[in-house]
C-alpha cells in the first residue's frame, strides 16, 4: 500500500476568524473550533476511515492543534512534532493581510516571505521533512496542524515549489488527503469541510 497523508487543520480561533497571522502565538480554540474538532473526529471514526486504527498520528505542539487532535479522538495516539508548527511570521505575527499590505503593498507571503521570521527555504525544508516521514513506511499518517504549514506540505507532496501553496486555500477544521494516482503523488481530496455542514 502506498502511504497517504491525511491533513487536519485545527479548529477556529479568534485570530483565524479575524484573519490575523497566527504563527507561534498560542491562541486557544473558540467554542466553534472545539465543536468542529468533535465533528471531524466523528467523521474520522465512521466509514471509510473507521477510526484509522493503523494510522500514525502527529500533531503540532501548539494548543489549538493539540486540542483539535484530542477532541477528534486521537490525542492518546499522537506524538508532538515541531516540524508541524505554523510558519514563524516574525514581524508580521498578529497582523491581518490588509495591515501588512498597508506597510508593504503587493506583499505575498509565498513569494516575499516575512521579515524576522522563517524564510521560504526554511518552510520548504520543514514541509519536505514531513513529506519524507509520511512516505517512509507502508502506513497512512494523520497530522493536526496549521493552515500555512499544511498548504506547504500539499505543495511539496506534489513536488511543486512552495509558492504553489498560494493557490490552495485551507479552512479551519478541514480534512485533506494526499495520496497517489498512477504512481505519482496526487490530491485525493482538499479542504473538505463536509463534516461541518448541518
Amino acid at each position: 500500500m502506498a502511504p497517504r497523508i491525511l491533513l487536519a487543520r485545527h479548529g477556529q480561533t479568534a485570530w483565524s476568524l479575524s484573519g490575523k497571522h497566527t504563527g507561534r502565538t498560542d491562541v486557544p480554540l473558540l467554542e466553534e473550533g472545539r465543536q468542529g474538532a468533535k465533528l471531524l473526529g466523528e467523521r474520522l471514526h465512521r466509514p471509510p476511515y473507521d477510526g484509522l486504527p493503523d494510522v500514525e498520528v502527529r500533531t503540532s505542539p501548539l494548543s489549538r492543534a493539540r486540542e483539535t487532535c484530542e477532541l477528534a479522538g486521537f490525542g492518546d495516539r499522537a506524538e508532538h512534532w515541531d516540524a508541524l508548527l505554523e510558519w514563524d511570521y516574525g514581524a508580521y505575527e498578529g497582523m491581518t493581510p490588509a495591515e501588512i499590505q498597508a506597510v508593504r503593498p503587493g506583499w505575498l507571503i509565498w513569494r516575499d516571505g516575512v521579515p524576522e521570521g522563517e524564510t521560504l527555504a526554511e518552510m520548504t525544508a520543514r514541509a519536505d521533512e514531513v513529506v519524507a516521514w509520511a512516505r517512509s513506511a507502508d502506513r497512512d499518517v494523520l497530522v493536526f496542524a496549521h493552515g500555512h504549514i499544511l498548504r506547504s506540505i500539499g505543495a511539496r507532496w506534489l513536488g511543486l515549489p512552495l509558492d504553489f501553496a498560494a493557490r490552495i486555500r485551507l479552512n479551519p477544521t478541514s480534512l485533506s488527503v494526499l495520496g497517489w494516482a498512477y504512481g505519482e503523488p496526487a490530491v485525493e481530496s482538499w479542504n473538505d469541510v463536509g463534516h461541518l455542514v448541518p
